[in-house]
């Protein structure tokens, strides 16, 4: 298995109007400004674990809210939501709990779409 680059993954989800639509609101970008990005990570890495990781997720598809906290926003806008848009956007196969690069490699996509909404880049 080859996890795609962040760069190739960026450029592909730019193009989508449904992906590329997505922006923190007001009240998740204070969240994000005011506890910082590594705090707000370290929540996306138990979203990750308690949500995408195992290899069968009861509610798979709807596991992951629209908003509520900024890494669902980020997990939409990067097609990290769900297992089935692991597989399509990140050819990371479904039915099989992630391993740790995997898990490593999520956080860094959700990382980056985060850093890019501070920034103002996106």
């Amino acid at each position: 298995m080859t996890l795609r680059t962040l760069d190739d993954l960026f450029i592909a989800l730019a193009k989508s109007r449904f992906r590329s639509g997505f922006r923190l609101g007001a009240k998740d970008f204070e969240y994000l400004q005011s506890r910082g990005l590594p705090l707000v990570l370290s929540h996306a890495a138990d979203f990750v674990d308690q949500r995408l990781a195992p290899a069968h997720i009861a509610n798979d598809g709807k596991q992951t809210p629209f908003r509520g906290h900024p890494v669902f926003v980020a997990q939409h806008a990067t097609a990290c939501c769900c297992r089935s848009c692991l597989q399509k956007w990140h050819r990371i196969p479904a039915g099989r709990a992630l391993g740790a690069e995997e898990k490593r490699y999520v956080l860094s996509v959700l990382q980056r779409w985060l850093q890019q909404q501070l920034d103002g880049s996106i």
